[in-house]
């Protein structure tokens, strides 16, 4: 009983089907054929669509030594020269005349006391660097937004590249088979 019951549920369920299967012949019969064919349209506006790339990378950033700041160097070895006037150089000239010879207290000096390493407790010209991260920001165009008329009628397209002036077009018409003009076919 159960496999009779069976066979007549699956013969009721594939009798729709058919019926649907035969509706759908007269369309499947012929097959429709695409006109095609190519031609021009005038474009009105590009518009390139940018991609941003950000990156960030470390560099190192240094403040600038302001030489104002610092000590003036003597780097011959000389004493500086002052100006000091007709009257300062005529004392020189008489002091010289009563006082040893500058050499020679150079040289007791030296033997009294030996020199110790020099010390360098002077300003050192060490710039203030730190290690910062940068970001970088790179835009490349990807896409170009086209706006262009067809037989007056304006129309909006993304394309890979910039078209130019004019733009190849493919035109497609194919006639439409809807369910009325299939009804209408049928007797």
């Amino acid at each position: 009983m159960k496999s009779t019951a069976l066979l007549t549920l699956a013969c009721l369920s594939a009798a729709p089907v058919m019926v649907q299967a035969q509706e759908a012949e007269p369309r499947n019969r012929v097959v429709i054929v695409e006109n095609v064919k190519f031609d021009y349209a005038q474009v009105l506006n590009v518009e390139p669509v940018f991609q941003t790339l950000r990156a960030t990378r470390t560099e190192e950033h240094c403040e600038p030594i302001s030489t104002r700041t610092l000590a003036p160097v003597n780097v011959t070895g000389e004493e500086p020269v002052e100006d000091k006037g007709r009257i300062g150089r005529f004392w020189d000239s008489v002091r010289s005349m009563f006082k040893r010879s500058d050499e020679e207290a150079a040289q007791e000096v030296a033997a009294e006391n030996p020199a110790p390493a020099p010390a360098n407790n002077g300003p050192m010209l060490t710039r203030d660097c730190k290690i910062v991260p940068v970001g970088r920001e790179f835009r490349r165009p990807i896409a170009y937004d086209v706006d262009y008329v067809y037989k007056g009628t304006k129309y909006r397209s993304r394309l890979p590249e910039d078209p130019g002036n004019r733009l190849k077009v493919r035109v497609s018409i194919t006639p439409w088979v809807g369910p009325e003009q299939a009804a209408a076919s049928t007797p």
